[in-house]
């Protein structure tokens, strides 16, 4: 699939056969919209699903290169009566962004800002317009939208709309709803119009014409017959989001139609444009963090917080945190927090800091008096951001408890009165103590008495979906009781439509379905959520008839039972992998703006690959083999994903699959096979570098090999690493540190010698014996990056055998190329489960930084002040972290700056495979060749990773160098 440009991929047909109703509706879409037309299977699987406990596969998807190319879409369905669905980030929890519809995703091309007042403090924007982003945009105006859910790096405004969303800063800024001027609408049927408040609908009844007449004709009779019931039935809380928001069309709130369409998740119109309020960026803030014995003491407390008009206030349980820090999220936030089992997060805002921290003194000092509340206060803006982060890491960290089942939406966001939260979380424990449901983790917006949670629900047997249904009425039952909602953030969608007579009863339930008749009589706009909703039960992504396949693999997955479908079926689909902000993950995303080309939509496919609904060819797929073509196998996702799906290794499975006995692309060969080409190339590299790099015969190579046209060979060193190191004398000195084994792999052994002639230096002027192996070893990277999984288990057998007395002895194996440590740290293991050997390589491999911080934690070499950017390799980023080389470095008087730019995109054999250039080009130049670029002449740049150096290299000219070389340097 082509990752630039508008593109048009459509059901193909038979020459001579009649066209079916869904290939003739793609092939009109393809005639008449702006935009690209997707009904191929790849597609349909990619969005079958959102972040709930839903599925449904849609007819097809449809990326609209503008709001007009958006209405003729709809108009072409409309001719076909096919059912639409207009979907922002996809991150819904409660099945409203998966339909048997035809699928608009506004995220790709929508994303203008059309206008900023700053004067008037509104926007004009474009649905499809991520909210960080928007922000961005915002920041030089003092300027930043309100609301700010934990998926603010991927969730839409479109989406934000639908959804009504809020966050925790909805307790200064309120709802989406609540900044929501003007929206500009589009009807199923093709009314198209700019709404808002209306001091007179009746009069604009009369005035206006046809459809429009018609609209708010029949919402003036709704409002006619229902205002009591509404007035009586919505409960006055902050954190109402389940129903239609009909109580914006009551005279006392100016009939504004644009807030009721809000929340309406699809079921009424499609939003084409938005006019916002904004809200200034406050000038400064204080974090505080309250200790209590337990949550329901933090909830009691809550009323008494309320008093000091926080901007935010959030609570979090224990057992939130004891997640958060099995699973190395926030680690260093929550390291600092106060005495207790349960902490409110208390944001004070102010003109200034000394403003804010005294407000916040004197919060604290009266939850001290009052409730015995601990208090750590934190004005650092860098801290704050940690303790936010965990906060926000909340979904991911409870999906998959250490011990325990993984966890589910279902009943994740109910709200009640703030000052009866402490009864409510009484009562709700009770609840889920009597279904066994009690080691569910509760956190969420306190100070608006929003509780989010997952519970372990069992929705693969009979009994078990039974008893899930019997929870969530009974949970309906009890949130009614306090005069609650049953969503206080995520919306209805299927998995609380079916509830909403029990919270609203069924006069406006009826004022529901009137309205939903009026905007879409037939029922075309996202059918069956909201208004006579799918059953709560129907539709479930696992639900009794799950039956995956479960095929043979290569690697073990001992953390999903063993099982591939376990791991196709991990992610939870946050869209963390959407983000262009920070982080590694997904550099291909960012690239291509793709859905197919994030972590998350990989994971759709993979698991539809086994369900065989939609993908039928299992392991054979090329819709599979496309999107999982442009993963760079990158390894951020293994960290940054909240759920820490590692895309590299399905990857690494999938090829193995997908080309056994099959011929291979020929980069498999000559990037794959690449250890064993240096080592024939060592015999006389001078020539070899010569002949690779003549005119004609460099082509003819590159072209033999796979190798994008674009790319230099790389040149051999004239002498390998381990042919020098055997040569020479050793050193006179006696060790006082004992041995270390230096691993030779392929690229410092091949390629770049001079970085570990440079190691051996500073290992023995650390007090180390060095030794290197003998024979020729290697991690089997190559291999396995490229599927050939059959082969890298022999060469880490092998390898293993010639370790097989320094891994008895305990000895340390220092290894300097990221990608071959993360090897042994990660994937070994996991190829070769239950082998000791491999469970002792994986302890005692070190990078040169955790060599030195742990068995030489006094030597220090001299200080050579310098300056210096880092980019970390994608897999130190993942698996080994960069923070003993920082701090040695430092140490040394290097000031070092770790980039936070993501993938270079070279990432091993992918930027130098034929038909990736491009991507990897565009991941390079995202934020670290901007970088580099503007680091001073003086400034050193420093890349651990083979592939980093080579793509710095490649694309500005300058050389980096390893950390070992900076600290050779200082010695010298």
């Amino acid at each position: 699939m082509s990752t630039q440009g508008v593109q048009v991929t459509s059901l193909q047909r038979s020459k001579g056969r009649t066209p079916t109703l869904f290939e003739s509706l793609s092939n009109d879409l393809a005639k008449r919209m702006c935009g690209e037309v997707r009904f191929d299977a790849g597609s349909r699987a990619t969005y079958s699903t959102d972040a709930s406990n839903y599925r449904q596969i849609p007819i097809g998807v449809m990326v609209p290169a503008t709001p007009e190319g958006a209405e003729e879409a709809v108009a072409v369905c409309r001719e076909y009566d096919v059912p639409v669905l207009s979907r922002g980030g996809g991150t819904s929890l409660a099945g409203q962004c998966c339909n048997a519809a035809v699928v608009l995703d506004w995220s790709k091309y929508c994303t203008n800002v059309v206008s900023v007042d700053p004067d008037a403090a509104t926007a004009i924007v474009e649905p499809g317009i991520k909210l960080d982003l928007l922000n961005r945009h915002l920041e030089p105006f003092g300027l930043m939208v309100g609301p700010k859910p934990s998926t603010h790096f991927d969730c839409t405004i479109g989406g934000m709309i639908g959804n009504n969303s809020c966050g925790a800063t909805a307790q200064a800024y309120g709802k989406m709803v609540d900044s929501v001027r003007r929206l500009e609408i589009l009807t199923y049927d093709g009314l198209r119009m700019w709404v808002g408040p209306d001091e007179d609908p009746g009069a604009r009844a009369a005035t206006a014409t046809g459809r429009e007449a018609a609209i708010y004709q029949g919402l003036c009779d709704i409002v006619g017959s229902y205002a009591d019931d509404i007035r009586a039935r919505y409960p006055k809380i902050p954190r109402r989001v389940s129903g239609y928001n009909l109580d914006s069309l009551l005279p006392e709130n100016g009939f504004h139609l644009a807030k009721a369409l809000v929340g309406s998740e699809s079921t009424l119109v499609t939003v084409l444009r938005a006019e916002i309020d904004l809200v200034k960026r406050p000038a400064a803030s204080t974090l505080t963090i309250l200790g209590f014995e337990d949550v329901v003491a933090a909830a009691d407390a809550v009323p008494s917080v309320l008093e000091h008009r926080p901007a935010a206030l959030e609570g979090i349980d224990r057992r939130l945190v004891s997640l958060e820090h099995s699973r190395r999220m926030a680690e260093r936030a929550l390291h600092d927090l106060p005495e207790g089992g349960a902490w409110l997060m208390v944001q004070i805002n102010g003109d200034t800091q000394e403003e804010a921290d005294h407000k916040s003194k004197v919060m604290a000092d009266a939850l001290d008096k009052a409730a015995g509340a601990r208090a750590a206060v934190y004005d650092d803006p860098a801290r704050k951001e940690e303790v936010w982060a965990a906060r926000e890491a909340g979904l991911g960290a409870t999906a998959y408890p250490p011990q325990g089942d993984k966890t589910h939406p279902g009943w994740e966001d109910a709200a009640v009165p703030p000052d009866r939260l402490g009864d409510y979380l009484r009562d709700f424990r009770k609840l889920l103590g009597r279904y066994d449901y009690g080691s569910a983790a509760l956190y969420g917006h306190f100070g608006q008495g929003c509780v989010h949670t997952r519970i372990p629900f069992e929705l693969r047997t009979a009994e078990g979906v039974d008893r899930f249904r019997s929870f969530v009425e009974e949970s309906a039952h009890l949130v009614t009781d306090y005069n609650g909602s049953l969503s206080g953030e995520h919306g209805d969608g299927q998995a609380r439509g079916e509830l909403l007579p029990t919270m609203f009863g069924e006069r406006v339930v009826s004022a529901f379905e009137e309205t939903k008749t009026l905007f879409d009589p037939r029922n075309r706009m996202n059918p069956g959520k909201v208004v006579k909703p799918f059953r709560m039960t129907d539709n479930l992504r696992m639900g009794t008839s799950y039956l995956p396949l479960e095929p043979k693999t290569a690697f073990s997955y001992p953390e999903e039972d063993h099982r591939f479908s376990e791991a196709a079926n991990r992610c939870v689909g946050v869209g963390k992998c959407r983000s262009e902000e920070s982080g590694v993950m997904c550099p291909s995303y960012r690239a291509t703006q793709e859905e197919e080309h994030s972590t998350r939509g990989r994971s759709r496919l993979l698991f539809e690959m086994l369900q065989g609904d939609v993908i039928t060819d299992g392991w054979r797929s090329t819709d599979v083999r496309d999107a999982l073509d442009l993963c760079l196998a990158c390894k951020g996702c293994l960290s940054d994903c909240p759920v820490n799906v590692d895309m590299a290794t399905y990857k690494a499975e999938f090829l193995h699959h997908h080309y056994r006995h099959r011929v291979r692309p020929m980069a498999h060969y000559s990037m794959g096979w690449l250890p064993l080409l240096a080592r024939m190339a060592t015999v006389m590299p001078g020539p070899l570098n010569t002949v690779a790099h003549a005119a004609g015969v460099s082509t003819l190579l590159k072209k033999a090999g796979g190798i994008a046209e674009q790319r230099d060979i790389p040149k051999f060193a004239p002498e390998r690493f381990s042919h020098w190191f055997h040569s020479r004398r050793p050193e006179s000195t006696p060790p006082a540190r004992g041995k270390v084994v230096l691993w030779p792999d392929t690229f410092t052994n091949n390629f770049d010698a001079h970085i570990a002639r440079d190691a051996v230096t500073v290992l023995e002027v650390a007090g180390f014996e060095v030794e290197v192996p003998e024979r020729t070893v290697c991690c089997g990277l190559t291999w396995i990056s490229t599927g050939q999984l059959g082969v890298a288990k022999q060469v880490l057998r092998r390898t293993l055998r010639l370790l097989r007395p320094a891994l008895r002895s305990g000895t340390p194996v220092v290894v300097l190329e990221p990608s071959c440590a993360a090897v042994f740290r990660s994937d070994l293991t996991n190829l070769l489960y239950g082998d000791e050997d491999a469970h002792r390589l994986a302890g005692q491999t070190y990078t040169i930084g955790e060599v030195l911080a742990k068995f030489a934690p006094d030597w220090h070499p001299t200080q050579r002040p310098a300056e210096a950017i880092v980019q970390p390799h994608c897999h130190q980023h993942a698996v080994l972290h960069y923070t003993d080389e920082k701090d040695l470095l430092e140490s040394t008087g290097v000031s070092t700056q770790v980039l936070d730019a993501g993938c270079c995109g070279l990432a091993g054999n992918f930027g130098f495979e034929r038909g990736h250039y491009d991507v990897s080009v565009a991941c390079a130049e995202d934020k670290l060749m901007p970088a580099v670029r503007t680091a001073g002449a003086e400034t050193l740049v420093l890349a651990d990773g083979f592939s980093c150096r080579t793509q710095i290299g490649h694309l500005s000219g300058r050389e980096a160098i390893h950390t070992v070389q900076a600290l050779a340097a200082a010695l010298r």
